[in-house]
């Protein structure tokens, strides 16, 4: 399953270790000179990518920085034409979505592929759906309803989110916060090592971007490690641990928000600064 290694030259980034506080940790998910093109246009130019477990990375850059290309190379909806990824130290390919998932990657998407007919413990379950035990689950392919919802019940407990207090609500009646919660909370139900969120508060008023907010906070502190896409600086300097700017199809630099202001942050995604 591994990719074909490549050795592409090597971006500007001249982050070490030591300035992002991961000195002797050892990566969740790692990627290394992934190169992917579409015609004569260099998406990634050598794009490398570390996550660790119990934080959360956020991941900026300019339109054409080849952001969505890297989180697609990493969920498995693109397959990069040369470079590796790791899972855990091991290389691994994914060749759909599915192939992702299977190995505990969840990505929720700004479109969030929730089905508004159904209810929030449905869309839950969608595509895993628990069907009853014996002949009815495996010759009539009965679902078990009861089972679903005493288990999202239990997954939304956990997150702490309470503005979903009825499992049975369709989706449909749900507020552009609540819609996002249920994509969220199907994520870490199923994603045992990284959650990718692709902006996950674009179009969402203050308060739910809050609640959103604070449903990262939880995820990150029950130790999953969240890949956050965003274009809302106030908010990738509130939640992210690391910050991994991409420019011209590489990384330029990791830093910190601690390490780094808005400002800085802004001027190295453009290149008015070298990282």
């Amino acid at each position: 399953m591994n990719l074909i290694p490549n050795d592409p030259t090597p971006a500007e980034d001249t982050t070490t270790a030591a300035d992002t506080g991961t000195t002797g940790r050892r990566p969740v998910l790692t990627a290394s000179g992934l190169i992917k093109a579409y015609g004569r246009v260099e998406a990634l130019r050598g794009a490398d990518f570390e996550l660790f477990a119990g934080e959360v990375l956020a991941v900026i850059g300019d339109n054409g920085a080849g952001k969505s290309t890297l989180i697609k190379c990493l969920s498995g909806a693109t397959v990069p034409d040369s470079g590796v990824l790791r899972l855990d130290g091991r290389p691994v390919q994914f060749r759909t979505p599915q192939q992702a998932k299977d190995a505990g990657i969840e990505t929720v998407y700004q479109t969030l592929a929730v089905t508004p007919a159904l209810d929030i413990a449905s869309n839950l379950y969608l595509g895993r759906e628990i069907r009853k035990k014996g002949p009815l689950g495996t010759v009539f392919r009965l679902l078990d309803t009861a089972a679903m919802r005493r288990s999202a019940e239990e997954q939304i407990r956990k997150l702490g989110i309470a503005t979903l207090q009825d499992i049975t609500q369709p989706v449909e009646t749900l507020s552009g916060g609540q819609r996002q919660a249920v994509a969220v909370a199907r994520a870490a139900a199923f994603g045992s090592k990284v959650v990718i969120l692709d902006e996950p508060t674009a179009a969402l008023g203050v308060r739910e971007s809050g609640q959103v907010s604070e449903l990262i906070k939880r995820l990150r502190d029950n130790g999953l490690p969240v890949v956050l896409i965003s274009h809302d600086m106030p908010l990738v300097f509130e939640l992210a641990d690391r910050i991994h700017i991409q420019r011209l199809g590489r990384r330029a630099a990791v830093i910190t928000p601690r390490s780094h202001s808005m400002e800085d942050a802004v001027a190295i995604m453009t290149g008015a600064r070298p990282a």
